[in-house]
Order: structure tokens, then C-alpha cells, then sequence
């Protein structure tokens, strides 16, 4: 909940908060049979307030026994790390598959074809970037080329912490690769426009909504499809205005148990239907409440009306794949870092 404006009031009576490095949601109250943690990206929290709850009902049914899920969120490069230092996270529910395959390189926790385990290469849902923009849309942004505008103010989440951020930054050069087919001086020269117009570059996405919202910051916030229109579904006098670009990123939201911590845990089964649960219908139309682009047909036709179509690039039309991307972009001293340089 955010000081100024109920950003999601739907869930008010949800969950109880508790700090496990992040932000740490847990439901139901009582003793359980038996209990699972689930690391997930920032901007997380009420989708899988209404997930857990959802879940735990359907996994009482199946085998009559209770369950306890525990929410940790933060960016999710930084819920990578945790994992990585050591929380004994059962699953992950991502916003980007690079956060996932550190788990394989770094720690050996999960298995290299981790993405091969569930359907649609383990993403049951997606996303893209949209625009936030205030009352009456003042700056009349409509396109990634207003954002580099010399009078255009923005707030997004930083890409160095954040997949939210990365997403939001190879959006912005996908566009320009089609501005610019080819003129790699006028790409960058519109990145560095771009770049150079955030006023905040935040650790996550729910920090952007807050420095947008609660700190008045900026005219345009950078963020996912979902986050917008939830933010605007909760806040119908606030006059906020949802800016879809007609080209923009496919944002997969990439899932896995974690492989060595299911076995120490004994919540291997658990954690698997946990995940494979959200690809039935009855989750897909929970997730499709939430604003996201879901694969289920049946649901899909249900909720067209809330996604315009577009023209989504996949990051191999962009930078070829995940690994070059963070290579040539994010790295240190890499593209990102140059076209920052002052």
C-alpha cells in the first residue's frame, strides 16, 4: 500500500509482512502440514497474494493437507543473488530468464534445460513495457520516441538491478533498431536521449511506482502492461492514463523449482504442482485479472479486450539472445555505462 494513493486496495486483507531480505508475505496464519517459499520479482506481491491463496485451496483438495507460502520479492537480479547466498527458496516466478540461468551457472541449484520442464519454455504468462502518464497525458506521449524528448521527464527501474529495467531498456533500442534500421550512430544517439531523460532510475519496479506516484516524480513512468493498468484500475480518480506502444519487448515471466533446495526442503511435489497449477485455466484467468498476457486460448479470448494487439520483439530480434545482451549492454563498462558517460 502506498502513503498518498491506494495503489492495490483489491487485496487489502491478504497478508502480513515480515522481512526476509525482501519483503516476505505469508498465508495462511495458522500451522500448516507443511510449508514453501516462493522468490519473486518486485511488483509481484498481490498476483501471488491471490495465487497462494488460489493454490492452497486446489493443493487441500488434491491431498487434504495445508500449505504455508511464503513471498519473498525484490528485483529480481537481487532475488538471484539471495538464492545464490543462500535462501532456501522452494520455486521462482521471474520476470527474466537470464535471472534464472544464474542459478545453473553460479550455483549448480537447477539443471541447464530448466526451461524445458514446463510448457512454453516455463513461462505460463508474459508481458510488455507500457507508459504511466498523468491527467490529461500533458506531454502527449504516445511513442518511445517521446521519451527523448528534451521536455520529457521519466522514471524507470534501473536495468543493472532490475529485469523491469532491462526490459524497459531493450524496448527503447528495439524501437530505435526500427527507427533506425541499420544507422547504429542515430540508435545510440537516441538511447543516450533517452537514457539521459530518467530522473530516477529506481532498484525495482515497485520503487518506480512509488517515486512516480508518491514522490510526484516525472511524466511518464517506464514500467510492465500489468503494472500500469493496475494502477489505474485502483486509482480511477487519480486520472492516471495507460500508454501502450504499438512495438515494444516480449517480456516472459520464466519458472522453476529450485532442484537442491526441493530435496533438503522435502517439498519437491509440492513445489512442482505449485507451478504447474498456474498453467490451468482457473490460474490463467486469475493472472489475466491481474493484466497479464496469458497463453491459455479460452482465456485469451475472454480478455482481449484489455490487450491491444502489437508487435512484440523477441529478444533474439534484438540482440540475438539473453547472453550478448547482457555482454554488450549491461556489463560493466558496457553500452548501458557508455551511454550514460556525461
Amino acid at each position: 500500500m502506498l502513503g498518498k494513493l491506494s495503489v492495490f486496495g483489491r487485496l487489502k486483507s491478504a497478508v502480513g509482512l515480515v522481512a526476509v531480505g525482501a519483503s516476505l508475505v505469508m498465508t495462511p496464519l495458522q500451522a500448516a502440514d507443511q510449508e514453501m517459499l516462493n522468490s519473486s520479482y518486485d511488483i509481484a506481491r498481490e498476483l501471488f497474494s491471490a495465487y497462494n491463496e488460489q493454490f492452497s485451496e486446489y493443493w487441500l483438495k488434491e491431498t487434504g493437507k495445508t500449505i504455508e507460502i511464503k513471498q519473498s520479492h525484490a528485483g529480481s537480479s537481487r532475488q538471484a543473488q539471495a538464492i545464490l547466498q543462500g535462501l532456501r527458496a522452494d520455486v521462482v516466478t521471474y520476470n527474466q530468464v537470464t535471472d534464472v540461468d544464474i542459478l545453473h551457472q553460479r550455483g549448480e541449484l537447477i539443471p541447464a534445460n530448466w526451461r524445458e520442464r514446463l510448457p512454453n519454455a516455463s513461462s505460463p504468462y508474459y508481458s510488455t513495457m507500457a507508459f504511466l502518464v498523468r491527467k490529461g497525458n500533458p506531454k502527449n506521449i504516445q511513442n518511445w520516441d517521446d521519451l527523448a524528448r528534451d521536455d520529457v521527464s521519466s522514471v524507470m527501474p534501473n536495468p543493472k538491478t532490475s529485469g523491469n529495467g532491462r526490459y524497459s531498456y531493450l524496448a527503447a533500442l528495439g524501437y530505435a533498431q526500427k527507427a533506425y534500421p541499420d544507422d547504429e550512430a542515430k540508435t545510440d544517439a537516441y538511447l543516450k536521449s533517452f537514457l539521459g531523460n530518467v530522473a530516477v532510475f529506481d532498484t525495482g519496479g515497485r520503487g518506480a511506482t512509488t517515486t512516480f506516484i508518491e514522490r510526484d516524480i516525472g511524466d511518464v513512468l517506464l514500467t510492465f502492461e500489468s503494472e500500469v493498468n493496475n494502477i489505474v484500475a485502483e486509482n480511477p480518480d487519480a486520472g492516471y492514463e495507460v500508454v501502450v506502444p504499438k512495438i515494444s519487448f516480449l517480456a516472459e515471466f520464466p519458472v522453476t523449482w529450485i532442484d537442491r533446495n526441493v530435496e533438503r526442503n522435502g517439498t519437491e511435489a509440492v513445489s512442482k504442482a505449485y507451478l504447474e497449477h498456474m498453467y490451468s485455466e482457473e490460474a490463467q484467468r486469475l493472472i489475466a485479472g491481474f493484466y497479464y498476457r496469458v497463453q491459455n486460448e479460452a482465456v485469451k479470448l475472454e480478455f482481449a479486450d484489455k490487450f491491444p494487439e502489437l508487435q512484440l520483439l523477441p529478444i533474439e530480434e534484438i540482440t540475438g539472445n539473453w547472453d550478448n545482451a547482457m555482454k554488450v549492454h549491461f556489463a560493466s563498462g558496457g553500452k548501458l555505462d557508455q551511454l550514460q558517460r556525461r
